[in-house]
């Protein structure tokens, strides 16, 4: 499988861990920056052109690396398509790919061991997405936000009313 990653300083060495990792495992990385150290290095132009890759080769998957990974995570879920999970556990790993069918894992290098992220990401190319019609409904709810900015509808029992009316 093709993943394509994207960091920050923060996560420039992990990174850079992850591609060797997936190699060995067969899988091929497509580096999408930084290629070289630099501290003041800013996340958004590389786990942008991560997260675009993905949506270019839908077998694909992607892992952007920082920090925290929230900054990161954040960056990839503004490209219209990518659902983007932080992964901070194989468990949170497994989930955003069986019920949410994430197509990129966000993680923190300050957070985690490298064998822990190893752990997530062995986890979360491995999953498939569950194709169950709850979770594609909740999928299509979130895809149709996207492209025409409607709010999904509230259920008969999430709507508040104070005397009959409707608030």
């Amino acid at each position: 499988m093709r993943v394509h990653l994207g960091s920050d300083h923060a996560g420039w060495e992990l990174k850079e861990h992850l591609a060797v990792w997936l190699r060995a495992k067969g899988h091929e990385p497509v580096d999408h920056g930084p290629y070289v150290f630099d501290a003041v290095d800013d996340y958004p132009p590389f786990c942008l052109r991560a997260a675009e890759a993905v949506l270019t080769e839908p077998a694909s998957r992607g892992v952007v690396v920082g920090g925290s990974g929230n900054g990161e995570q954040i960056a990839a879920n503004k490209v219209l398509g990518v659902r983007a999970v932080l992964a901070w556990s194989r468990e949170t790993a497994e989930l955003g790919r069986l019920h949410n069918d994430a197509n990129v894992m966000s993680v923190g290098a300050r957070m985690h061991s490298t064998e822990e992220v190893i752990g997530f990401l062995d986890v979360f190319l491995s999953t498939e997405f569950t194709r169950e019609a709850r979770h594609e409904r909740r999928i299509a709810m979130l895809t149709d936000y996207e492209q025409t900015r409607r709010l999904p509808e509230l259920p008969a029992t999430a709507r508040r009313t104070t005397g009959g009316d409707e608030i």
